[in-house]
């Protein structure tokens, strides 16, 4: 595993019960303006699911299916909720580990899925500590096109329709932010609209896709990425939809509200066949993957002009 001698999964946290939702919400947008309304309203969605988010076992799943790949021990950390990032670093450094690559559960470049990564990394290391090492974008990184792609290739199965067109969603975030993702700006998309290509290439296919947001939680005043997949929805003249959440990595809230509740009971009310692919999740080339990004020479740092953070305004 080159120099490494830990991997630190890093990632966003999630809600475990009732009582950690509005906790765990509070901490995700401390700071961003979001209106409480808002707040309230993704609230519900935790709670109409026990207020438990899936990505937290799916986390532990990744750990379980890295451990026959890996042969250096497997730590985890997130920003929001608990294991804590900084709680899991001071075990590691009990531990002694010296120097662990860390692989963030985000695929693109951007404040809140690349940089913000970096900041935490900063805030939780501790003198004496491990060195931590992010790894690199890997939305292009073969082992996750073929999972995509594999999982995108069993919705259309299900589907049972030759005339499905793939729509690939990425979580959208305000137009501001997507101008200056990335050392020139606009890699944000740019990133997710190749890793679709190759998902469709990797598919034998050379019909049109489309790329389209979901997740919205900003202010109102503020542009995001457009159009929504529920718009999308609504307008498409395709006669079946294959949603392909490519800018995810686990099948966690968003995903499942958003697309598995709110897209599909819309495709429902408009009789329009619908399937969902799974995420890359716990697929062998996923999984392998990380095991090749750690192999990979260490990653040059991105510039600190990169992915600059948003100016926050409240609402």
């Amino acid at each position: 595993m080159g120099n490494y001698d830990a991997l630190l999964l890093l990632s966003f946290g999630g809600p475990e019960g009732p009582d950690d939702v509005m906790p765990f919400l509070e901490n995700v947008v401390r700071g961003r303006g979001v209106p409480r309304e808002r707040l309230l309203e993704v609230a519900e969605h935790y709670q109409s699911f026990g207020g438990i988010s899936p990505i937290n076992q799916q986390n532990r799943d990744l750990i379980e299916a890295l451990r026959p790949e890996l042969d250096v021990p497997i730590y985890w950390g997130n920003r929001n909720w608990h294991p804590f990032g900084e709680d899991t670093v001071r075990k590691m450094t009990a531990d002694g580990v010296r120097k662990a690559a860390v692989f963030a559960t985000s695929a693109f470049a951007g404040y809140s899925s690349c940089r913000q990564y970096y900041e935490d990394i900063a805030r939780i290391s501790v003198e004496g500590g491990p060195e931590l090492v992010k790894m690199r974008h890997f939305g292009d990184h073969p082992g996750f096109v073929a999972a995509v792609a594999d999982h995108t290739r069993q919705a259309l199965d299900r589907l049972g329709r030759d005339d499905a067109r793939l729509v690939f969603t990425a979580h959208s975030i305000p137009v501001s932010m997507a101008r200056t993702a990335g050392p020139s700006g606009g890699l944000y998309e740019a990133q997710l609209r190749r890793s679709a290509e190759l998902v469709s290439r990797a598919l034998g296919r050379d019909e049109p896709w489309d790329l389209v947001w979901q997740s919205r939680s900003g202010p109102p005043q503020v542009p995001w990425l457009e159009p929504d997949v529920l718009d999308h929805l609504r307008k498409t003249t395709a006669p079946a939809v294959v949603l392909v959440p490519i800018g995810f990595v686990s099948d966690h809230m968003e995903v499942i509200f958003d697309l598995d509740v709110e897209a599909r009971q819309l495709a429902a009310e408009l009789g329009l066949p619908l399937e969902r692919a799974a995420t890359a999740g716990t697929h062998p080339a996923f999984v392998r993957m990380v095991r090749e990004l750690m192999a990979e020479p260490e990653p040059d740092p991105c510039p600190l002009t990169c992915c600059p953070p948003p100016v926050r305004r409240q609402a």
